[in-house]
């Protein structure tokens, strides 16, 4: 649960909350409620099909339901996707960092944050869990302190100059830019709650999931709705949310500094440096993971799959490292820019990945050996509500000309991974379970 968790609660909500109040004001809070449903909708899909075919994680179920090249492109796109987004965690740690050092250049402290990670992921993943423990309880704890804190001063419990009601309606009104204006803020939305895809990897690595899946799903979705959802209302309470800024320090500490509590934005700003590490090496969890079972079926070059004495998967560490550093050095070139730019990227990706997941669902179902305990209420209409819904939000981000960039970007990956998926041979071997119907 915590590593679902994690991998929700980074960047989205501690640095991406300042750009979805800028493009939807406080009626981005419906956004994230509106994602949430479809969250809920993806998650329990996803479980249904882990506890059908159990062994079997996100990659294989793919494999099963679309065969060797939508699985091939799929599973490549999630690397991608993960990959893009461990880029963002460990930009926006070096930019939490900047607080304390402005006169280091970003790229530096971000690398260092980047070494920090991946060190951690060397270690055997029994190692891995506790950091992650750690990390997840640090950043779960200190939003539980903002949601108390905030309601103490919008409430005068704790003196403040703040006029809640003023500023979430007198600014332009709930919805100041508009009905589109909350529809564009979809994007960096869905960007946020991307991560619940950990339980599909953890699958294979975790002890009676028939039991623990559906607790994680229905405890993750309802406390990630409060996680976003309060603290974005408290934001826009405490100040106007005109006056918060998408490109300075986290929106998390911007409150505390108008309301000029004495060493509090410090130790948020540290808690949040902790969150997106913690991400972070979600992050780094997933790709690994990502590439050893892409590997095991040919669709991932050989070497993906050495493994350390401790099962820790060294050529996908090797790759996956590569790549972040490449990723590190885009600031060295536009350290102003480059968070929001990349932020936009897995927006798109994440979509497609749960797209492919609704669809996995409605293919696999009529052809379950036996029928999980835990299913999806209201099949196929649930499933079908959250692949329209996904596909409608999708085409609304590639006809929105402010997502120009990150739309040519997801177009290019999508073309490059059709042709790999045409010239990839099929290797490896597939158990029974694993057979494409």
């Amino acid at each position: 649960m915590l590593m679902a968790m994690a991998g929700m609660i980074g960047t989205g909500i501690f640095k991406g909350s300042g750009d979805t109040l800028a493009i939807a004001g406080p009626s981005v809070t419906i956004a994230y409620l509106v994602c949430g449903l479809i969250l809920f909708i993806v998650m329990v899909a996803l479980a249904e099909m882990a506890i059908a075919y159990p062994g079997l994680n996100m990659q294989h179920l793919m494999h099963k339901a679309f065969g060797f090249r939508v699985s091939i492109m799929i599973g490549w796109l999630y690397w991608i996707n993960w990959m893009i987004v461990t880029v963002v965690e460990v930009l926006a740690a070096g930019s939490f960092l900047q607080y304390w050092f402005p006169s280091v250049p970003l790229w530096v402290l971000a690398g260092l944050c980047g070494l920090f990670i991946v060190g951690i992921n060397l270690f055997q993943v029994s190692l891995y869990g506790e950091f992650e423990f750690w990390f997840a309880g640090i950043k779960i704890g200190a939003i539980i302190v903002f949601i108390i804190l905030g309601f103490l001063i919008l409430f005068g419990v704790i003196p403040s100059p703040a006029d809640p009601v003023k500023n979430i309606f007198g600014h332009g009104g709930f919805f100041p830019n508009g009905f589109g204006g909350m529809i564009a803020a979809f994007l960096v939305v869905i960007f946020s709650y991307g991560g619940s895809e950990m339980i599909g990897l953890t699958v294979t690595e975790a002890k009676e999931v028939e039991h623990i899946l559906p607790r994680v799903i229905k405890s993750v979705v309802s406390r990630v709705a409060l996680f976003y959802i309060l603290p974005i209302l408290i934001i826009c309470g405490m100040m106007p949310w005109s006056s918060v800024s998408a490109t300075e320090s986290s929106p998390f500490v911007q409150v505390f500094e108008t309301v000029g509590l004495p060493g509090v934005p410090h130790l948020m700003n540290f808690v949040l440096l902790t969150a997106v590490l913690s991400a972070a090496n979600s992050g780094i969890y997933a790709t690994t993971r990502t590439l050893y079972s892409m590997a095991e079926r040919g669709e991932a070059p050989g070497f993906v799959r050495i493994l350390s004495k401790h099962g820790v998967p060294l050529g996908g560490m090797a790759l996956t490292t590569g790549f972040l550093a490449i990723g590190v050095s885009l600031a060295y070139f536009s350290p102003a820019q480059i968070i929001n730019q990349l932020m936009s990227i897995p927006g798109f990706t994440v979509s497609l990945v749960w797209i492919a997941i609704c669809a996995a669902e409605l293919k696999l179902r009529p052809h379950y050996p036996k029928m999980p305990f835990f299913k999806m209420a209201g099949f196929p209409y649930m499933t079908f509500v959250g692949l329209i819904a996904l596909i409608l939000i999708f085409i609304s981000f590639v006809i929105n000309r402010a997502n120009l960039v990150g739309t040519l970007t997801c177009l290019a990956i999508m073309a490059v991974l059709i042709v790999i998926s045409f010239l990839v041979k099929k290797e490896g071997r597939e158990t029974e379970s694993e057979q494409t119907l």
